[in-house]
């Protein structure tokens, strides 16, 4: 028996429910609001109309009356999935965690237990050498495209929706830091100047790639990210940007820069640049600091000295590059082979790369066991997914 509980704002899930039913498995799901409750829209979906405190007694009763043996979710650390990861494990329930993919773009992770600090995912270079050396190489061709348009048409409906009909829900308690209608205002301006902001990142990456001066790069996270939020010792991302800030003003050479990339998917509440700025007035840092909204990562990772973040996979192709990386938060590829060990401090002027057969490894290793191909946001990419996902429960043949 597998209970869904929430996932994106996509058909996954009721994907992935119409796949294992054909294989003679059992779907429910709880819906906690009204987005939830259109992406489902199939039997079996009951509601949970009550307050958070009231979840824990309200999910015992109904794992033990529907006799559930798995349970898929995505985002363990979500108010209402933290609770039920927690009953589950009590229960020796199996825990299935899908989300966007480590290895992105059409990728999508299916982990047990969890991700980040919660992810099985070996931790030393000696086990991903064992468990990875001789898998065989991946297919790494694009094969499913999403564009923003597809993410934004999903997420639009499921939030306003779920806040214009709020009261079927009424005691609902969302997950994110902000409105989403206070996102939307965001986005609104964010778009409005998107091809001035494209081309003045792409002129700022043109001069410091031309320079040949060293620099290394920066790619903030989202603010609402639980990786920032839940798997790292930051507050904060003002906490993160200060520390780097103050690290690389003490300890970079005074001909070093330091590039600094906004999350493309920030809908712009916080002014960053304005915020970065700020800082680097502090520590005199104004003529050595880039900050560019927009651009090609990768571009800047080719010609870079290393990249620090706190723990976003945009360091992931850095690695594959064989850049060096500094985590500062929990993440599943922070290990002695793959990124730099020692202090922040000691980046800036020591930057360890990353040993060629362990990220070798650990990339066949990532796609092979934690990994299934598609996405979340397009028909034909979720389908993929749901297929992939459904056969790891198939009958196993005679």
């Amino acid at each position: 028996m597998f209970l869904f509980l929430q996932g994106s704002s996509s058909p996954l899930f009721a994907l992935l429910a119409e796949r294992l039913e054909r294989q003679g498995h059992q779907c429910l799901r709880i819906n906690f609001n009204v987005g939830d409750w259109i992406f489902w829209r199939r039997k079996n979906g009951f509601h949970y109309r009550g307050r958070v405190k009231n979840w824990n007694s309200f999910l015992s009763d109904f794992l033990q009356q529907n006799q559930v043996t798995n349970l898929i979710l995505l985002g363990e650390e979500r108010p209402y999935h933290k609770i039920a990861v927690e009953e589950a494990k009590s229960r020796n329930i199996a825990v299935h965690v899908v989300d966007l993919g480590y290895l992105r773009p059409d990728w999508v992770i299916f982990e047990r237990d969890g991700t980040a600090s919660n992810s099985r995912f070996p931790r030393r270079a000696d086990e991903v050498l064992a468990q990875g050396r001789d898998l065989p190489e991946p297919d790494w061709s694009r094969r499913y495209t999403q564009g923003f348009w597809a993410d934004a048409g999903y997420d639009i409906l499921y939030n306003v929706s779920t806040v214009l009909l709020w009261w079927l829900y009424p005691f609902y308690v969302r997950h994110t830091l902000y409105h989403p209608f206070l996102e939307y205002l965001g986005w609104i301006g964010r778009l409005a100047g998107e091809k001035s902001r494209q081309r003045e990142a792409e002129e700022t990456i043109h001069a410091v790639v031309g320079s040949r001066a060293p620099f290394f790069v920066y790619p903030l996270q989202l603010q609402t990210d639980y990786q920032l939020r839940v798997h790292s010792p930051f507050q904060g991302q003002e906490e993160a940007i200060d520390l780097v800030l103050t690290s690389f003003a003490r300890f970079a050479s005074p001909d070093a820069r330091l590039v600094v990339k906004l999350h493309p998917m920030d809908a712009g509440l916080i002014n960053w640049t304005h915020y970065i700025r700020q800082q680097c007035d502090h520590t005199q840092l104004s003529e050595r600091i880039d900050i560019i909204d927009g651009g090609n990562l990768e571009h800047l990772f080719g010609s870079c000295e290393g990249v620090v973040t706190v723990n976003s996979t945009a360091a992931l192709p850095a690695i594959r590059m064989g850049k060096p990386v500094k985590v500062l938060g929990s993440a599943v590829y922070d290990m002695e082979g793959m990124t730099h060990q020692a202090s922040l401090d000691t980046f800036w002027s020591h930057p360890v790369p990353p040993r060629q057969e362990v990220a070798e490894a650990f990339f066949r290793l990532m796609a092979h066991s934690y990994h299934v191909r598609g996405n979340l946001y397009t028909r034909r990419g979720a389908a993929a997914a749901a297929e992939e996902i459904a056969a790891k429960f198939a009958p196993s043949p005679l």
